[in-house]
């Protein structure tokens, strides 16, 4: 691969600076690919321009009269094709690093939902959702509230995506719902995130800090608001942070047999409504746009059956949520049909929405 490099340039006039080999290799290939473009370039308009010049009426001279010419053509066809081969071969070998994930030391699977990602580390046995951290009022009227946008405003995560240094880590992308795309400038990765899919790509971090990222397929209202931050720690950090998650999540898994009280089960779906609803259906349950107020609606003061439908399978812009757990989805439910002014008298239990599953 060249030499040549745009790495050392201001991020904001070329790609951000490469923090692993394969990024590494595709600014080369970039830089390389655009000196054999500009070379080109100024062959042929030079050409052109001095011939335009040289030969204007003007000065002279008149307009020829040829036909075809059966050593140009074959000179005009022959030259860009080597030209493409020579361009390609680089290119292919950029490629199919990209794609050869095998070895790997970590695997996690990344999950796109409308509108944050869900990272489950296969290895390790436990997940988490990785949701926008910026808080709304800096989105929503900043100016008229006087709270100015923060440094890292819209790239910013509950919780990051963790790994530990000079490793092989392997992402598995699937969707929830829409296509969504799995980014990461600094590491040379995009890889799109299908339903019912499961894609792959890898990197190995140079070093450790914080690195961001975004969504990169157009997905829906809040397409700009599901950003992607990967924490690269020292791997005794990691091996400490991993222990402490797996007893975090130990501790945090719901009994699927437990049978909860109604008002645990309202208080556990506020927590749950506040962290994947209101986004959406708003704070107050008042909707908005594509996804209708929850107070006083025929869905949430229906059968429970129909609602429990909708949160499982998702309707019209309504994602679905099969994401969330048992325990989750029960009590997200169970506090809609009792909040915003509803007033019904039923409630749903974590055998129930597993039930409803099969």
């Amino acid at each position: 691969m060249p030499a040549c490099s745009f790495a050392t340039i201001d991020g904001r006039y070329n790609f951000q600076t490469p923090q692993t080999l394969i990024a590494h290799d595709i600014n080369n290939l970039h830089a390389w690919i655009m000196g054999v473009i500009a070379v080109i370039f100024v062959a042929v308009f030079g050409v052109m321009f001095y011939s335009i010049f040289k030969h204007r009426k003007s000065s002279g001279h008149s307009a020829r009269h040829f036909h075809e010419n059966t050593t140009v053509e074959i000179l005009w066809t022959l030259i860009p094709a080597l030209i493409l081969v020579v361009m390609a071969w680089p290119a292919a070998k950029v490629v199919l690093a990209q794609k050869d994930t095998r070895d790997a030391e970590v695997t996690i699977k990344a999950t796109g939902y409308q509108w944050f990602w869900g990272y489950d580390y296969l290895d390790y046995g436990f997940g988490y959702k990785s949701k926008l951290a910026t808080p709304r009022d800096q989105i929503e009227n900043y100016k008229d509230k006087g709270q100015a946008k923060g440094e890292h405003y819209l790239l910013e995560v509950t919780e990051p995506l963790v790994v530990p240094v000079g490793t092989k880590v392997r992402v598995l992308t699937t969707s929830n719902d829409v296509i969504h795309s799995w980014g990461m400038p600094a590491f040379g990765v995009k890889q799109d995130a299908i339903p019912g899919f499961i894609r792959d790509t890898w990197f190995k971090a140079d070093r450790v800090g914080t690195f961001r990222g975004q969504c990169v397929e157009l997905c829906g209202r809040d397409h700009g608001f599901m950003p992607i931050v990967i924490s690269v720690v020292s791997k005794d950090d990691f091996k400490t942070w991993v222990d402490k998650k797996q007893k975090d999540a130990k501790a945090a898994a719901d009994d699927p047999n437990k049978v909860w009280k109604l008002d645990e089960m309202i208080a556990r779906g506020k927590t749950v409504y506040d962290a994947n609803c209101a986004a959406c259906h708003k704070a107050d349950g008042a909707g908005g746009g594509p996804f209708p107020a929850l107070a006083g609606s025929k869905i949430a003061n229906g059968p429970i059956a129909g609602h429990l439908d909708i949160v499982l399978h998702g309707k019209g812009a309504m994602p679905s949520w099969q994401g969330l757990s048992d325990t989750e989805i029960a009590a997200v439910i169970t506090y809609e049909r009792h909040s915003f002014g509803n007033k019904m008298t039923d409630m749903l239990q974590p055998k129930d929405v597993k039930a409803a599953r099969k």
